[in-house]
């Protein structure tokens, strides 16, 4: 029976990211290393992906480029389950070349991955979602 995928939380992710509590990292790096390799599985839950964002961005004063590239390694670990991979990677790639809010970028994301369109009063969002791409 296969084990179900571990859920971890927004703290948990950024002692992994951020390396500043060393025993708690080390919890965390033997987690996701397992997770990189496949040994364990894990979801990455969008609402945690975004806190992770506004944490990094607001609190810890991360470039929108690092911690899209960060976030969108640990999205691509073979033992992460997300069946929206595309969707949250692709938004990434938005929040690190846009100044669009976080929630905004994976709307323009998933509309763009499904091939919807966005209904918004908002122009920077507009100006982006026309950009992309349908798939």
């Amino acid at each position: 029976m296969k084990k179900p995928a571990a859920l971890p939380d927004t703290n948990f992710i950024l002692r992994y990211l951020l390396r500043d509590i060393e025993e708690q990292f080390a919890e965390a790096d033997a987690f996701f290393e397992n997770v990189r390799v496949g040994r364990a599985t894990a979801l990455v839950a969008e609402s945690v992906l975004v806190e992770c964002l506004y944490i990094l961005t607001k609190y810890y004063r991360v470039s929108r480029a690092d911690i899209a590239v960060s976030l969108t390694n640990l999205l691509l670990y073979k033992g992460i389950q997300n069946k929206d991979k595309e969707v949250l990677t692709q938004s990434l790639a938005l929040f690190a070349e846009t100044s669009l809010d976080p929630v905004d970028c994976i709307l323009a994301a998933r509309a763009a991955v499904a091939g919807n369109s966005v209904l918004t009063f908002d122009k920077a969002l507009n100006k982006v979602c026309t950009r992309l791409p349908d798939r």
